[in-house]
């Protein structure tokens, strides 16, 4: 899978993407068998799996992390399962922030740690099985839709609503992850997030399967103190335009920006050009949860960054308050009917 989207993929397709259009059918119809014919295991608890239909972030961690908030919020415990890209770790490993580092484990799976207990696993069976036997009972995984081999009671897909799926073709000639008719089917619904429209496709055909569309924004959380500040951002982030536009949300003037790869870890030279650079012309150094949690552990002037970055919190809010409650309803409905089944089959 092809980790990095590069920009072309987000625009009208051209010639890049005509070029590559021969490679990009035959990725489709492998990954279109594989998804069809995907023999999943089960395991006795309840799966949520947290998707998107393209290559790049869309939100899911924040939407994964609001459905654990609803879940404690019923009593119950939910546990976070991701395969911790970024990480070096190639074993099944109960995530601790306070002491693995973003380098072990992944940054997202760190954020994720601090809400729910969380496991990261190459392959999701073992990750998920490791979640029962620590006493979860539900699983909300982050990201693995069109790969993992698990039976999920409810995929929901997360979509940007001013990304959409870009140029919608499939890798590597856009960032479609497999054929959009079979993720759509496998689909339990979607969730927009943001005011754009370039979903509004999406929707269409959403609805014409009659699959649920929830709508949500991305809210920045206690930014009131950066008004009017002059500021630099930095992220490495699939989108990190998207962090931009945060940024000047909060009245702040956005001076200088520095933009790195999705889970790009900074190098010496790179942390010294941020900070002098910020130095330089007195500018607060604002980041992401994310990025500020690959620095942690580091020491030097990578703590120092660290330390001088102002973190920008955000959170997922629906536009339908009781859209989460719903989601893992129909996620225990689902398990329960799964088990009752498989007894008869069994």
């Amino acid at each position: 899978m092809v980790s990095e989207a590069p920009p072309f993929w987000w625009t009208k397709p051209d010639w890049r993407a005509y070029a590559l259009w021969p490679v990009s059918r035959l990725y489709g119809l492998v990954a279109g068998v594989r998804m069809r014919r995907a023999r999943r295991a089960a395991v006795p608890v309840p799966i949520i799996c947290v998707g998107n239909f393209t290559v790049g972030g869309a939100g899911k961690t924040p939407t994964s992390i609001a459905l654990a908030r609803a879940a404690k919020a019923r009593g119950l415990r939910p546990g976070f399962l991701s395969r911790g890209y970024g990480g070096s770790l190639d074993v099944i490993t109960v995530v601790d922030p306070a002491r693995h580092r973003a380098r072990d484990v992944g940054d997202e799976p760190l954020l994720l740690a601090k809400e729910a207990l969380t496991v990261i696993s190459r392959r999701r069976i073992g990750g998920a099985r490791r979640l029962v036997e620590e006493g979860v009972d539900l699983i909300i995984m982050d990201d693995g839709f069109q790969s993992a081999r698990l039976v999920f009671d409810y995929a929901l897909l997360v979509v940007d609503s001013r990304r959409g799926i870009g140029n919608g073709y499939l890798v590597p000639s856009g960032p479609v992850r497999a054929p959009l008719a079979e993720q759509m089917h496998q689909a339990s619904s979607l969730l927009v997030i943001g005011d754009g429209n370039a979903a509004d496709a999406l929707i269409r055909q959403a609805a014409r399967r009659g699959k649920p569309v929830n709508t949500a924004l991305l809210a920045t959380l206690d930014v009131s103190d950066l008004a009017g500040k002059a500021v630099m951002a930095w992220s490495g982030l699939a989108d990190n335009e998207k962090f931009f536009r945060t940024v000047e949300g909060t009245g702040a003037t956005l001076y200088a920006t520095r933009s790195f790869a999705d889970h790009h870890h900074l190098s010496e030279d790179e942390v010294e050009e941020l900070l002098d650079h910020a130095d330089a012309h007195d500018y607060t150094i604002v980041t992401t949860a994310k990025d500020s949690a690959r620095l942690a552990g580091e020491h030097g002037r990578a703590a120092e960054l660290r330390e001088r970055s102002r973190v920008i919190e955000v959170e997922i809010r629906f536009d339908d308050p009781r859209a989460p409650d719903k989601i893992i309803d129909a996620a225990l409905a689902s398990a329960r009917k799964r088990r009752l089944q498989e007894k008869k089959t069994g």
